[in-house]
């Protein structure tokens, strides 16, 4: 082995290896059962980023442990088409390179440019999975707008439609005013601002006043332009103010619309003046009001959120009401929304109905792709009624079919899916999967697989024009399919009856709705076991926590907090890491900003650490919070973590390779430090298979590193050394069989979490156990054996341990060098003590280094000795002739003029009548405290100064 480990050089040579091998594909071995994991698909257009990585460290842990334990595995890898975010990349690539819109090339050719894009640059994401060690079946890698996936999406939608789940109607939705699409929830940016509150004076009608005698109410409002859509105003039903107003009408200002005053318990009585304007067009909580109170709605904006020349009117049903007329005034007509803001108020001050502004802390919804205000509007979109599948969905969950951990988040789960609503599932783009539903000149719709099923199913002929729908289906829709959708459903495969249901979701809890439950619905509707039973999509729901920085922040571009996992494998310089975090900043100001915090944070930039490395900590970071706050400095102690399996890795080979390690038999002696190691990698093999199983890889790694740091390289290797340098034949070939057979199974039990270290190690270790095999991720993961656990041995080495620590800390305390021998005296020794010492005087003579131990009989007196237990012995280490008394003297006195001073400091305090009358007691008891624990410190520091005396 190379004397540095160099994660760099064995790395990306191994991986390729395995790919081309074929190691991560299914064995087809079903006796010990299968076992699959569907990789959550990253966007296509993205790349790793801490939550991937730390995602993919924890399935490719699960995968590679199922694997070694005999399971048929697979790990389903692929990416999703991205709607928006992919079709505003190749937009921005067509308008930089051809000064050209998607409208001026059309649909169709549009289309070929995402599909040359995706082809010639989608792959950033899984090239980097590839650096992360992930063993996927690369074979099967899927897209979700591959044309199996494509079938599978068409199947489903058209299905829903025949079973009236599906409908289209006129909704409210986020309107994204740049990209003219609706978005999800999860593409909502919510931010909070600085803004007003604008406060309208309404005048009511047919000479109505209010119970002071007013002819006006007063309505609150942070956004003046929708007024010219109010369709009524509320007010509390339980209001003394303004109950007996309900069912009279206000004159709507500057529209001159008469609209109703309703009574509803969205009108807070507390809040505000008590009445609020109703827009259903244009706000989610006045859509609801308006639905309860049968309101038309009005809505006043064009696509591009500008005014329209006349309201749209639409029923509470989401059908078009010809019957009213909503003119809108022609100066506002064409206005972009904040411009009609702007002249609306104007407009009201001028009529004098402006009764005051206030400042108000505001949170204002952005689209996450185009950084505009989203606007609520009624739209005409496709939706999935899901309550029938969600009732389904929820009993999976609570009668235990799917379990959640941690389990706290099956509440919220359950919080979902008990106020579920329809899902929106169309999109106003081109990127996507078409919708498959047609429209005569007459505007019916037709939904079918192809125009020529519609058209043969519907006896329509060719003179009957058909039109597709523009639309597409939003990204969670075709994602929803994943588990069966990848596995080749409609067809019932083989790979679907052996992979289906797969066994565990890893994923984040910002998407147990958006992602998770809608899986969960749609599988349970379409996927029956023989028995006709809904199947579930996974059996487990691992939700992990999100990785912030080491403050606590949200990582993000805009705050220059961005850590990039390939940085951390590889290595950046500071001059590359400043590039990449300030390179697209608009703000000069925000740049130095983050350069500065960046030179502070990374000073060198950031050195290499390598991969395995990176998900050691991520695994012992795993916890079951929800905030994971990442820390550079554990991956830096995981690195040197590497670097001590690797050198002692070396120490064994350099001990064991050429030599005689009983594979060809012989007789071997086990000594107390052979039998105690065997014994305690079983108790620790038994501890991380149960960390694993559980899903706890924090504990897991933490019991990895605590064997293999603290017990197997400080202590047994160590132990190894005396009986190599003297022991006889039999006892060394014991010892060697000892170190190579552990080295050998523990690079087995850690490869899930550190494939490349311990395939290399494992591969110069294997011929020395008489072990065959190309790779060790398809070796046996290591089982527990308790009958090689020797209860005696663990506990006599344990007492060994002592020993031997009492004497080393004896030495640090005086300052003693390690190399200088020493005499023992031990006293008070029982049975169990007496025959370890007799059994382990060789350990005992070498690591603690002693010339000579002697016991002391009840009546001996002995020196003065520094002393130490262990148990129930006394250890006594004599002083005579060890310390330099003049030097130790002068060190205990500095001490002492220290402490007095602080003493006399604090006696002060105490004395001091002002300070005891004022100071709380919490305080006075911490002084009285410190003064205590002072003049302890000095009557012990006087008794050493005794001590050093008599010698």
């Amino acid at each position: 082995m190379e004397k540095t480990y160099n994660p760099n050089s064995i790395e990306q040579a191994l991986y390729q290896a395995w790919e081309e091998k074929g190691y991560f594909k299914p064995s087809g071995d079903q006796s010990n059962g299968n076992y699959s994991i569907m990789i959550p698909p990253p966007n296509v257009t993205g790349s790793l980023h801490m939550g991937h990585a730390f995602q993919d460290t924890i399935m490719d842990t699960l995968i590679r442990y199922q694997r070694m334990k005999g399971k048929n595995t697979l790990w389903q890898v692929g990416t999703d088409h991205a709607g928006i975010a992919t079709q505003m990349l190749v937009e921005r690539k067509l308008e930089a390179e051809e000064g050209l819109s998607r409208h001026d090339i059309g649909r169709d050719a549009f289309m070929d440019k995402v599909w040359d894009w995706k082809e010639q640059s989608g792959g950033t994401i899984t090239k980097q999975l590839r650096r992360l060690g992930a063993s996927v079946d690369w074979d099967r890698e899927r897209f979700t707008m591959d044309e199996g996936l494509s079938k599978a999406v068409q199947e489903v939608f058209v299905r829903l439609y025949q079973d009236d789940l599906i409908y289209r109607g006129k909704r409210l939705v986020n309107w994204d005013p740049k990209l003219h699409t609706a978005i999800s929830d999860l593409e909502v940016e919510n931010k909070d601002k600085q803004g007003h509150m604008w406060h309208f004076r309404y005048p009511l009608a047919d000479d109505t006043l209010t119970s002071d005698g007013k002819d006006y109410l007063v309505v609150a409002t942070t956004r003046p332009e929708t007024m010219l859509g109010d369709s009524a105003v509320a007010v509390n039903p339980e209001d003394p103010r303004y109950k007996d107003l309900i069912g009279k009408e206000i004159i709507l200002p500057i529209v001159n619309r008469r609209i109703p005053i309703v009574g509803d318990e969205h009108a807070d009585m507390e809040k505000g003046t008590g009445c609020v304007k109703i827009t259903p067009a244009h706000d989610f909580n006045d859509y609801e009001v308006g639905k309860r109170a049968g309101l038309v709605m009005y809505n006043i904006f064009t696509k591009n959120a500008e005014v329209r020349t006349e309201a749209e009117v639409i029923n509470t049903d989401g059908t078009l009401n010809k019957d009213i007329e909503a003119p809108l005034p022609e100066r506002y007509h064409g206005l972009e929304r904040f411009a009609a803001r702007k002249a609306i108020v104007a407009e009201f001050e001028q009529l004098g109905l402006l009764d005051e502004i206030k400042d108000h802390a505001l949170t204002i919804p952005y689209g996450d792709r185009s950084g505009v205000v989203i606007e609520p509007l009624l739209t005409d979109q496709w939706y999935v009624a899901v309550a029938p599948m969600a009732k389904t969905a929820l009993e999976a969950v609570e009668n235990g079919d799917i379990q959640f951990v941690p389990k706290q988040y099956e509440n919220m789960y359950y919080s979902w899916m008990r106020d579920i609503q329809d899902w929106c599932i169309s999109r106003q783009l081109w990127w996507g999967h078409r919708i498959p539903a047609w429209y005569d000149e007459a505007g019916k719709v037709y939904v079918g697989r192809s125009e020529e099923e519609v058209r043969q199913n519907n006896n329509l002929g060719s003179d009957v024009t058909l039109k597709q729908d523009d639309d597409v289906l939003d990204t969670w829709f075709s994602s929803a399919l994943w588990t069966f959708s990848t596995l080749g459903w409609p067809e019932n495969t083989e790979d679907l009856k052996t992979f289906h249901p797969s066994d565990v979701l890893v994923t984040g809890f910002d998407i147990i709705f958006f992602w998770v439950a809608r899986m969960i619905m749609m599988t349970m509707h379409f996927i029956k076991d023989e028995d006709g039973k809904p199947q579930v999509p996974f059996k487990t729901v691992y939700v992990t926590g999100l990785i912030r920085d080491e403050n606590g922040d949200k990582m993000s571009k805009s705050k220059g907090n961005v850590l990039d996992p390939l940085d951390m494998i590889d290595g950046i310089d500071l001059e590359s890491l400043l590039h990449k975090r300030t390179s697209n900043m608009m703000q000069s100001k925000l740049a130095d900003k983050i350069g500065k915090s960046t030179k502070k944070q990374f000073p060198d930039g950031i050195n290499p650490h390598g991969t395995d490395a990176l998900r050691f900590t991520l695994a012992a970071m795993a916890s079951t919070g929800r905030d994971i706050n990442w820390d550079m400095s554990r991956l830096d102690g995981y690195r040197n973590f590497c670097n001590k399996i690797w050198n002692a890795s070396r120490y064994v080979l350099m001990n064991t390779e050429e030599q005689d390690c009983g594979q060809n038999g012989g007789d071997m002696t086990l000594s107390l430090a052979d039998k105690w190691i065997v014994g305690l990698f079983n108790e620790t093999v038994q501890q991380v298979s149960g960390h694993i199983d559980n899903y706890r890889f924090d504990l897991a790694a933490n019991a990895l590193y605590e064997f293999t740091w603290n017990q197997f390289c400080d202590w047994y290797l160590e132990l190894t050394k005396p009986v190599l340098q003297s022991g006889n034949e039999a006892e060394q070939r014991g010892t060697r069989h000892t170190l190579v057979t552990i080295l050998e199974a523990l690079m087995r039990l850690m490869h899930p979490v550190m494939p490349y270290i311990t395939e290399t190690i494992w591969n110069r270790v294997k011929p020395l156990v008489n072990v065959t095999g190309d790779t060790i991720m398809l070796a046996a993961y290591p089982e527990f054996d308790g009958s090689a656990v020797d209860k005696q041995a663990m506990s006599d080495l344990e007492w060994l341990k002592q020993a031997i620590v009492a004497v080393r800390n004896i030495r640090a305390e005086l300052a003693i060098s390690p190399s200088k021998p020493l005499n023992a005296l031990v006293r008070n020794l029982d049975t169990d003590a007496e025959r370890r010492l007799q059994e382990n005087q060789t350990f005992l003579f070498k690591l603690a280094n002693l010339e000579d131990i002697k016991v002391l009989g009840a009546d001996d007196t002995a020196p003065l000795s520094t002393t130490a237990l262990v148990g129930d012995m006394e250890l006594l280490i004599p002083m005579a002739g060890l310390v330099d008394v003049e030097a130790e003297v002068a060190r205990i006195d500095k001490q002492l003029e220290k402490i007095n001073k602080d003493l006399a400091r604090v006696e002060g305090k105490l004395n001091n009548d002002n300070f005891v009358s004022k100071a709380p007691a919490a305080v006075i008891e911490k002084e009285q405290a410190k003064l205590d624990e002072m003049r302890r410190d000095v009557a012990k520091l006087n008794e050493q100064k005794q001590q050093l005396a008599s010698l």
